[in-house]
This record gives structure tokens, sequence and C-alpha cells, in this order.
């Protein structure tokens, strides 16, 4: 018997009504909830409208999806979730000033950027994607939970990276090249700064794939079965720490300036979306200048011949210069398949995916498919 069709108006009509829940909740406690650094990208205002399109939005769809008697629970939730942030006071709660707390959650950074992430990508993929995926693929709710993890635990991990890098790069400071960089127009510091820590973090990608004990940290990334803008999410958080650490080490020692350092971060956020995202859209010769979708793909493609190849996240160049470039010359070849040589060996779940490394490289029996 074939599986009923999901309400796309019922599973949007949840996350808007859960996002605009915790929206309030960030309203009600944003020194605990909210990030202090993020919070100086937008304004009191625009999150309130924000909120509102959200609610109104999560009670409309949830509405359409219960009188069309399609996932009827899975709309409750969103309305049940909107109407419980109405009652906590909805787009009307006010607050004084935000006091400061050692440490903070960066709620605010997850509703968001997970707003706009699937209002830009959800569409962008269903009309140009290679591949005819539901938004609501196997392992969809596993790469939200990622998604989740790696937002609103922010804070924490840069306390971690920091805590990791800034003490090396004391000790490795040079004065001279430090000044000599930094009188360099932020465009060119920009660009050198991306090459160094594409290279950097490459490195370490490269040492994750052969590497027994860290390829079991790197195969959590690889398990997801299908490619989208979210998948890119599924990293766990040992890697997260040691990624962001690797590519921040020689950017302090080398002394980047903050604009710099700040378009860098920037062009990551957005860079690793677009190179995991389902989009079939052809780009000619900057598949050779920039890491897009189809060069990034191949890297996680299920095929013993593209075991080793494709590490950088921004250039190719890197990847010519370490000689694991591979990239099929026909711009319609894309991979048949993605996911970890050996299935058996990562599970399902983020929980048990977060213990697995810890594992000895076992075989589950639930396993991600």
């Amino acid at each position: 018997m074939p599986r009923p069709r999901r309400s796309f108006f019922a599973y949007a009509s949840a996350l808007l009504g859960l996002l605009s829940l915790m929206a309030v909740l960030c309203f009600h406690h944003p020194e605990l909830l909210t990030s202090k650094e993020f919070r100086a990208v937008y304004n009191e205002q625009f999150a309130r409208h924000l909120l509102l399109i959200g609610l109104a939005a999560a009670f409309g769809m949830g509405t359409l999806a219960i009188l069309r008697d399609r996932n009827k629970r899975i709309a409750l939730v969103g309305v049940g979730g909107a109407t419980l942030a109405v009652l906590l006071g909805g787009t009307n709660v006010q607050f004084d000033s935000i006091g400061k707390t050692p440490y903070s959650l960066g709620l605010d950074w997850f509703v968001i950027s997970l707003f706009f992430s699937a209002l830009v990508f959800v569409p962008l993929e269903h009309y140009l994607g290679k591949r005819r995926i539901s938004p609501l693929r196997p392992g969809w709710r596993t790469d939200v939970g990622y998604f989740f993890m790696s937002h609103v635990l922010v804070q924490f991990i840069l306390i971690l990276v920091t805590a990791s890098t800034s003490t090396i790069a004391g000790l490795a400071a040079f004065p001279a090249l430090k000044d000599a960089i930094q009188s360099l127009p932020v465009w060119a510091q920009f660009l050198i700064a991306v090459f160094v820590a594409d290279l950097a973090q490459a490195l370490l990608h490269r040492a994750y794939h052969n590497i027994p004990w860290l390829w079991r940290f790197h195969a959590v990334h690889h398990s997801s079965r299908e490619m989208d803008w979210l998948a890119g999410s599924r990293i766990h958080f040992v890697e997260i720490v040691l990624t962001r650490s690797a590519v921040l080490l020689p950017l302090l020692i080398l002394g980047f300036s903050a604009p710099a350092v700040n378009a860098y971060v920037i062009l990551v956020g957005l860079q690793a979306v677009l190179a995991h995202a389902n989009l079939g859209i052809r780009f000619g010769v900057l598949e050779y200048l920039l890491v897009l979708p189809r060069y990034h793909h191949w890297h996680h493609a299920r095929h013993k011949d593209y075991l080793d190849v494709n590490y950088a996240i921004h250039l190719p160049l890197v990847d010519m210069l370490m000689g694991t470039f591979k990239l099929p010359p026909k711009q319609e070849d894309w991979p048949e398949e993605y996911g970890v040589m050996k299935l058996e060996t990562v599970p399902r779940g983020i929980l048990r995916q977060h213990l697995m490394p810890f594992q000895g490289g076992r075989k589950f029996d639930e396993y991600v498919d």
C-alpha cells in the first residue's frame, strides 16, 4: 500500500508555528536565548514583523491543511504552536533592556536562519533541482536537529574554538607580517584569507578521509543519502570545533583584519549551503573557479573513484595544487548515489551518530538508508 503524500502546508505550518513560539521565547528571555553578536545585525522591529508573518502563515496554512484533511496532526502542531505563541504575548511582548550573562544560546540565529534558508532554497530546489526529492526526504528530521545544534550552541562553539586557537596564535604572532597583511586593501586581504583558510581546511578534510579515527567523526557528514541545502548541516560537534579551529588559526596567526575575516565568515555560511544544495544549474567554466554544487556533490558520491578527491570548499585551485581535483567533463554527469560506502557503520539519529565515533567502528542494525 503506497504511503499517503505529505501535505506541504501542514509541515510548513508546523515549522512556522514552532519557530514563532521560539521567537516569542526569545522576546521573553533575550539575555539567555539570543546571541549578542547576531542581535547586532537586525533590530527589534524587524524581528516583530517577521514574527507576525510567521504567526499568520502558520495559522493560515495549518487551517488549510486541516480543512483539506491532510496531515491534520502535523497541522495542529503548527496551529497549536502559533496559538501558544500568541497566548504568551505574540508580537506585543515588551522588555526594557537586555541584561548581560556569561553565556547565551543562539536561538534567534536558529529561527531567522532556518526561516530564510527554507524560504530561499525550498522553492529553488523544487524548480531547479537536479533530482526530484521532497524537502521532507528521509533523514530531514535528523538534519534539522544538526541545524538546531550548530546554530543554538554557536556561542559555546566559539568559546571552544577561541580557546583552542588564541593561545597558539599569540605564541606564533609575527608583527611584521601582520602589518604587511593589514596594509593591503580589505578586498585583497579577503581573497588571500579565502585561499589560506581553504587550504587549511582542505588539508584537514583530507586527513578526515584518510585517518580512521578522524573518519568516524567525518562519516557522520557523509552519511546523508540525499543532497540538499539542509544536508550540509549534518556535522558531528567534534568536527565543527576541529574544522573551525583549523580555519581560524592561520587567519589569526597571519593577522588579517576583522572586516576581512568577517567577510570570509559570511562566505563560509553561504557557500557551505550552496555547495550541498540540490541545484542542477549549468555553471560552465565557473565550476573550475568556485566550488559549486556539482563539484561538491561528487565529493559526496557513493562511488569508489571519488573517495579521495574534491576537498576544497571554496576554490578548486586548492584541489588542483593538492592533486585531488576530479570532475567529469560533461556537465550533465552527476552522482547516482550519495552516502558512505559502508552504510551499516553509521546509525540513524543525531544522538546515536554523536556516540558512533567512540564505539570503535562497530556495525549497526538500524543504519542510514
